[in-house]
């Protein structure tokens, strides 16, 4: 039978795979351009991670000789050089790469001025990795234009772990990126949601915010949630939120869908806050907000828990003073009326019980505590009956069926009596073995 044998067109160790992943390398130049120009050309996905990559003039070669390059971890390189000197020496050409879809830029100190650069050469960017770099305040203004720049391909932001506090910056994100749907915001110090006190130029329907390091600061902002109209998905893990007024502003986003919100100062903080488990947290999450799919990571919402969960919230403010009712409490009270209160049965059974303890002619009422075991009710019993217990056999009789099944021998020595559902009126018949 003929035989294929098929032969690389290139020698394997001449060939970089699509997916190259140089992770704790020490590398901290490219090399020879020439020399990998060839060998990196198909590479799509590239890790560089906790490298010792500084200079830009070595990022912009790297991402030269990849030009089909989709995704690039530059996380933990000290990249907080002046990214103009880069330019002038050997990018002067203002090459962009279009098919960069995700660049992680996590922990690399890198600064506004070089990251609103970098956007310019990535026009079609669609994630982006900010998190660590120490970013009290954002600034994605365009000094040598004077306007905000805008991004409309980034659809997915992580900015966890940076210091800023007021929710006025986060909006310069949606800004600068109107079409995004993820934002992850988790160990921001953001305090709350809410946007600060109109400035004097308010009346213009401008709402003017401080911002160090440039003299354009004015946006347009009617309300918490304009900059992010379509917003799906955000996570406000380990925030500093702490009110439920911040709670009913994200219920107001437009297109929010699923969102995470766990460790934060509204459920750690102040005793009046622990009143409710950690399942009544989440009906209250779920009643305030009403259009949210998914919390914290669970299964999706049905309609029976959102209905249970409004009730719930009813049921739980309708004791309270009025002004400390959520604006959400009258709405629920439209749709599903005055409730009356839940009555609170309690099934956990008596723990001492009379009943009537038979032996022989012997007859007397004894109390029992049903949590003891049926060999604790035997050396009870021994005094009284003059039966050893290993001698001992007991009976329960019902006194409500006792007449159609009988006694009932108890057999099992580690068996509590509560599970026999003994009650006020029963007996205990004691007996010895033959």
């Amino acid at each position: 039978m003929p035989i294929a044998i098929y032969v690389p067109r290139k020698n394997p160790r001449n060939m970089i795979p699509n997916l190259l992943v140089l992770n704790d390398c020490d590398i901290d130049s490219a090399g020879q351009e020439s020399d990998l120009r060839d060998k990196c050309h198909g590479v799509e996905e590239l890790d560089l991670a906790q490298n010792c990559l500084s200079r830009w003039s070595e990022i912009f070669k790297i991402l030269h000789i990849m030009p089909r390059l989709k995704f690039a971890n530059l996380s933990f390189n000290n990249l907080s050089s002046d990214i103009n000197s880069a330019i002038e020496v050997c990018d002067d050409t203002g090459e962009t790469y279009p098919c960069l879809k995700s660049i992680v830029l996590n922990s690399t100190n890198i600064t506004w001025r070089s990251f609103r650069h970098i956007l310019k050469r990535i026009p079609m960017v669609e994630e982006i990795h900010l998190s660590m770099n120490n970013y009290d305040v954002i600034d994605l203004d365009d000094d040598e234009h004077c306007q905000h720049i805008q991004m409309p391909s980034v659809k997915r932001l992580h900015f966890t772990g940076n210091p800023v506090s007021t929710w006025s910056e986060v909006c310069k994100l949606g800004r600068a990126f109107p079409n995004l749907e993820s934002l992850v915001l988790a160990e921001c110090p953001l305090q709350s949601l809410m946007t600060p006190p109109p400035s004097p130029d308010s009346h213009l329907g401008l709402l003017s915010y401080p911002r160090q390091g440039s003299g354009f600061c004015n946006m347009t902002l009617d309300s918490p949630h304009d900059a992010f109209t379509h917003l799906r998905f955000l996570n406000l893990n380990r925030t500093l939120i702490r009110t439920w007024d911040d709670v009913d502003i994200l219920g107001r986003f437009p297109a929010l869908r699923y969102l995470r919100i766990q460790g934060c100062p509204i459920f750690e903080e102040n005793s009046e806050r622990q009143e409710y488990t950690e399942h009544e947290r989440r009906q209250l999450l779920i009643a305030r907000l009403t259009c949210i799919q998914t919390l914290n990571g669970g299964a999706e919402i049905t309609a029976d828990d959102r209905e249970d969960a409004e009730r719930f919230l009813i049921r739980y403010y309708m004791d309270k003073p009025e002004n400390e009712r959520p604006e959400r409490y009258n709405e629920l009270v439209q749709i599903h009326g005055k409730l009356d209160p839940l009555v609170n049965i309690d099934l956990t059974p008596e723990s001492k019980v009379q009943v009537k303890i038979i032996c022989g002619d012997k007859c007397e009422q004894h109390i029992l505590d049903v949590y003891q075991t049926v060999n604790e009710l035997k050396q009870k019993f021994e005094k009284f009956s003059g039966i050893p217990a290993h001698r001992m056999r007991v009976f329960y009789m019902d006194q409500h069926v006792c007449s159609v099944i009988g006694p009932e021998e108890m057999k099992f020595p580690n068996k509590r009596l509560y599970s026999y559902n003994i009650v006020k009126g029963d007996q205990i018949i004691v007996d010895s073995k033959k």
